[in-house]
């Protein structure tokens, strides 16, 4: 099978997916086309006009699966190059433009990136979500967008988008020591000793670094011994709360900032107790995935996708609006699990079904469906 793999802001995420993707299924024959992933509003509005001008050779060759991001702007892309129109198309969603925290809104507040990804829902033949928060959300905030225009449309837009979409998770790649890691914590072995607590995301607000901040505040008010590994991209801006952290809690900072390569990042995670997040805005969560993957019980807010693919028993209450209430009970619940381990039990849980050699087959199966649906159209 010949594939465009279409990837028009390939973040972190974005990346590791397409890789994944490639790497997976070497008996196709892959073209892909990627584009940086940062300025993210020109990117999403001007990816289509850029692949056209200057990939048009690329773009006219002959396909039997074209396979988008939810990014490009795959409606645009087809007008101008008309071939691939008739090519069976997957547009797969990593986020969407209709759910953001609200301190982010006016980041994202026009119209232009939610009409973008509509368009694009309305030109591909099949959607698909890396989870089901994510395919709802989006539903759902097409609805209300339609709701509020001027004219009704002559269909139930977001029926009609439901109906040919799908839910399948970016799938995690098999981990273990071939993979490369090692122990980067300290060896202390004695009797309860600190509870090793890893955070690795975006230094963004989107990802919680208040409530980060507000979680250390409360485990150290309420004596819980830690040691605090903070990972993940920085950028020339940050919010505050991370001078904040690194300066008021360096005295259980074992590690802060960018892991200096992939081998180091995994070798955090695998020697870490628990992986924690406060995020506020979350569609799959790879990093906690793969600290799970790795044997860190996770420690999680129950609001976005965490509830979907985690137990009650690793989410704390979500309480935005009383952030001192959400802190004592995400310290609650370390101290509730820093004690399982103290008595030789893990609580650890698997996301070993999130793992290419059980997503694979799933992700074969889709191909084929979405090309035989295209033949017999």
């Amino acid at each position: 099978m010949r594939i465009l793999l279409l990837s028009a802001y390939d973040a972190q995420s974005h990346k590791y997916w397409r890789e994944g993707l490639v790497a997976q299924f070497p008996e196709h024959h892959w073209t892909q086309l990627v584009l940086p992933g940062h300025h993210f509003s020109w990117r999403i509005r001007g990816n289509s006009m850029q692949w056209a001008l200057g990939e048009r050779d690329c773009l006219e060759r002959h396909y039997d699966l074209l396979i988008a991001t939810s990014v490009v702007d795959l409606a645009s892309l087809k007008g101008m190059v008309p071939n691939l129109a008739s090519i069976p198309s997957i547009l797969y969603f990593h986020e969407n433009q209709f759910l953001y925290p609200h301190s982010q809104a006016h980041q994202h507040r026009h119209l232009d990136p939610k009409m973008v990804t509509l368009y694009g829902a309305l030109a591909a033949d099949t959607l698909v979500f890396n989870s089901r928060y994510n395919q709802q959300s989006f539903i759902t905030g097409v609805d209300r967008l339609l709701r509020r225009l001027p004219e009704r449309m002559p269909l139930n837009v977001a029926q009609l988008l439901e109906q040919k979409s799908r839910v399948l998770a970016v799938a995690l790649n098999p981990l273990d020591k071939a993979t490369g890691y090692d122990t980067v914590w300290s060896t202390r072995e004695a009797d309860h000793r600190p509870v090793r607590l890893v955070w690795a995301a975006r230094w963004e607000y989107d990802k919680g670094p208040k409530q980060l901040h507000n979680l250390l505040t409360q485990l150290v008010t309420t004596g819980v011994r830690f040691e605090l590994c903070v990972l993940g991209q920085q950028f020339r801006q940050q919010p505050i709360e991370f001078e904040q952290i690194a300066t008021e809690f360096s005295s259980h900072i074992v590690q802060f900032g960018y892991a200096e390569s992939r081998h180091h990042y995994l070798s955090w995670l695998a020697g870490a107790d628990m992986v924690l997040s406060t995020a506020l805005h979350e569609f799959q969560g790879l990093s906690v995935l793969e600290a799970v993957q790795l044997g860190c019980i996770p420690v999680l807010p129950n609001r976005l996708v965490y509830p979907e693919f985690f137990a009650a028993d690793y989410l704390y209450t979500s309480n935005l609006d009383a952030p001192d209430k959400e802190s004592m009970a995400a310290a609650t619940l370390i101290e509730k699990l820093g004690r399982a381990l103290d008595q030789g039990n893990s609580a650890a849980t698997s996301v070993e079904h999130l793992t290419w050699p059980v997503m694979k087959p799933k992700y074969e199966k889709l191909f084929n469906s979405v090309c035989y649906i295209n033949m017999v159209k």
